[in-house]
């Protein structure tokens, strides 16, 4: 497949290319485009075929459910059949944005969208090029992230071309992604407010609005392998480097000490770190994220993806941060460990 390549200015758009790309969308093609959170790949949510092809395209298992994305919370009813007030709440607050919410599906929504579940994960974006491209395929857009499955999430072009070139028909360069992580998971159809996946909006956050909110089990370990999962990145691993990736978690200090001992008695290399702040590791790649969660959030994809590119064996990763969107970042950490934690007392 010869992949079409656009740039596209989200501050001056070219509206004759959104045309062009949401043609393609709505004829049933695949377009990978840019949103506040990672970069998508996106189909008509309702054609089951081009849907198929999402799957096809990025290798992803058929039983992980994909998030259907609209250009305005009005349109919420026309993917769902119900919409409590919790949800009509969050879409109030935290709309157009990074916050998805699961809820009861009509029947228009193919089972392929939904993995055969009866409930279907929503979401309006905020970046302008997302929701103009939306608009104008007039259908909505169901679009995981435009990675190969298990990989690190794409946050700027670049990434979506290394994955996806030859396999979708166009992808849309429109800069860096500004948030970096997915979006928070809700889903409201059951007794409690519960958040499958951590992102963009907080629990604390979203607490203010809901009250009482819970947390899912599944957002610190993944879904069993006879389990079906309720949202993306429940049940296999993600965002994963070709790396093998360790993370330390505790006080700085002491994660500091313990990754300086496990560099000089380590022998797959070469060997990368990636710190909080700046560290004087004696490691062949050293690669800061930040000092506070959201750096770190906004960083850690394109971090990982760059020890692939500079050819480094193993990643030691330092995780100390426990505020709020703290918790989002150390989900994506323990997924692309495959769940090798060293907590350090």
């Amino acid at each position: 497949m010869n992949t079409k390549k656009v740039v596209i200015n989200p501050e001056a758009m070219d509206k004759s290319l959104i045309r062009e790309m949401g043609e393609i969308l709505k004829n049933g093609g695949l377009v990978s485009f840019p949103t506040e959170t990672v970069y998508g790949l996106g189909a008509n949510a309702l054609d089951a075929e081009a849907v198929s092809g999402i799957f096809r395209a990025k290798g992803r298992p058929g039983d992980n459910p994909l998030i259907v994305h609209l250009a305005d919370a009005k349109d919420v009813a026309t993917v769902a059949r119900e919409i409590p007030e919790a949800a009509e709440k969050l879409f109030a607050h935290f709309s157009p944005g990074p916050l998805t919410v699961i809820l009861k599906k009509r029947p228009e929504i193919p089972e392929v969208v939904t993995a055969g579940l009866d409930t279907v994960a929503v979401r309006i974006p905020s970046h302008p090029i997302a929701r103009e491209l939306i608009l104008s395929s007039g259908v909505p857009i169901a679009a995981p992230s435009s990675n190969l499955s298990g990989k690190p999430s794409p946050t700027k072009a670049e990434h979506v071309i290394v994955d996806m070139d030859g396999r979708v028909d166009a992808i849309i360069d429109g800069g860096e992604c500004s948030v970096g992580l997915e979006s928070t998971v809700i889903d409201v159809t059951g007794e409690y407010p519960t958040i499958l996946r951590p992102g963009g909006v907080t629990p604390k956050e979203i607490s203010a609005v809901l009250g009482s909110v819970r947390l899912d089990k599944h957002i610190l370990k993944s879904v069993g392998a006879a389990e079906q999962p309720r949202c993306p990145g429940m049940k296999y691993r993600h965002y994963a480097p070709d790396a093998d990736v360790v993370v330390f978690e505790g006080e700085p200090d002491k994660v500091y000490e313990k990754i300086c001992e496990a560099l000089r008695t380590n022998e797959k290399k070469p060997v990368g770190v990636l710190c909080l702040g700046k560290k004087d590791y004696d490691a062949d790649v050293v690669l800061s994220v930040g000092v506070d969660s959201r750096a770190y959030a906004q960083k850690l994809f394109d971090a990982l993806r760059e020890f692939d590119r500079l050819g480094v064996k193993q990643i030691f990763a330092e995780f100390s941060i426990d505020d709020g969107f703290g918790l989002a970042v150390q989900n994506r950490l323990y997924k692309s460990a495959g769940n090798h934690v060293i907590h350090v007392e």
